[in-house]
């Protein structure tokens, strides 16, 4: 009998399921910000994080109302929660569809945020989306406000560290160099270049000895195979059970659960044993216009602090300290 988990593995599982919901908000001036943020420099926020089950998760305010933003490089757009924002009854159409997850959307609507602020930093004329993300709030037992997506991190300089449980925005210009000095105070050890599809980071490496290609989501929160990979390759994914997953939409899917092996991105980069699910990710790779063979998640972000520079389009590794 197989075990039922209700977790929200992928967001764009969710998105997927409700894409008929989606419409976009005009803040009018009115700054989105983020409590607890410490400012680096002139041109660098660091800001803490928490872990709400495997999703990292920070705190924020729009006007009067405070909760909670997901960071997930896996969305496009910023995104809110229609459940906490009044809904205009003027919208207009976009002029295009929008690419990513929802591109599955038949046209869309949007408006536009005239400002949103992270400290000293802000953002003008940003375009976010609303999504009813009802299901991801009760299955998570917070007050979602948002998640944070593509759109405003591309800008920035992204260093995601699960070890001190902070995040760090560093303005970068339109080369991907950052503005400012002496950001980190730890040390790179290591590099990676990624292709951009749109806006998913994409990632070539290795399961054993057979080529792959990843694509690097920080919403996941496990990572995903393809069911259709290389045998090869899967003879180093060890499963455990059969789970159900229960989708926003209410419709569960069975899977396999287990633990992935012999990952590795180059001579220098690999990783431990990470939780995986082997699953169907054709209706991902049709809607984000990639051939992925499988996704690196929350475990990826675990097992190194990593920094991404969408405009060099490079993952940069900061040396994990040793644990005595």
């Amino acid at each position: 009998m197989c075990k039922v988990i209700s977790l929200l593995f992928l967001l764009w599982v969710s998105f997927f399921s409700y894409a008929n919901d989606i419409i976009e908000f005009n803040f009018h001036n009115i700054p989105i910000r983020f409590s607890n943020a410490v400012i680096v420099n002139e041109y660098s926020t660091r800001i803490p994080f928490k872990l709400v089950d495997r999703l990292i998760v920070i705190e924020g305010s729009i006007k009067n109302k405070k909760g909670d933003f997901i960071i997930d490089t896996g969305s496009e757009t910023m995104i809110l929660n229609k459940v906490h924002f009044k809904i205009h009854p003027y919208l207009r159409e976009k002029k295009t569809k929008t690419s990513g997850i929802l591109s599955m959307v038949d046209n869309p609507l949007e408006k536009t945020i005239k400002s949103l602020s992270i400290k000293n930093l802000t953002l003008e004329n940003r375009n976010s989306d609303i999504i009813d993300l009802s299901h991801i709030e009760k299955s998570k037992k917070m007050k979602l406000l948002g998640i944070i997506g593509f759109n405003i991190l591309k800008d920035y300089e992204v260093f995601i560290d699960l070890y001190l449980n902070q995040i760090t925005l560093t303005k970068i210009d339109k080369s991907g160099n950052t503005l400012g000095k002496d950001v980190y105070l730890e040390k790179i050890v290591d590099s990676l270049d990624f292709k951009l599809k749109k806006h998913t980071i994409v990632i070539d490496g290795f399961i054993g000895k057979e080529n792959v290609r990843f694509g690097l989501d920080s919403g996941a929160e496990f990572n995903q195979i393809n069911r259709k990979i290389n045998k090869r390759a899967l003879k180093h994914f060890y499963p455990k059970q059969r789970v159900k997953l229960s989708g926003a939409s209410g419709k569960k899917i069975e899977v396999l659960y287990g633990n992935l092996f012999r990952v590795n991105l180059s001579k220098t980069i690999y990783f431990g044993p990470m939780k995986t699910i082997l699953t169907s990710l054709h209706n991902m790779n049709k809607a984000f216009g990639t051939n992925l063979d499988g996704v690196l998640g929350y475990d990826f972000f675990a097992q190194k602090r990593v920094i991404i520079n969408y405009q060099k389009q490079k993952l940069y590794f900061i040396k994990y300290p040793l644990l005595r």
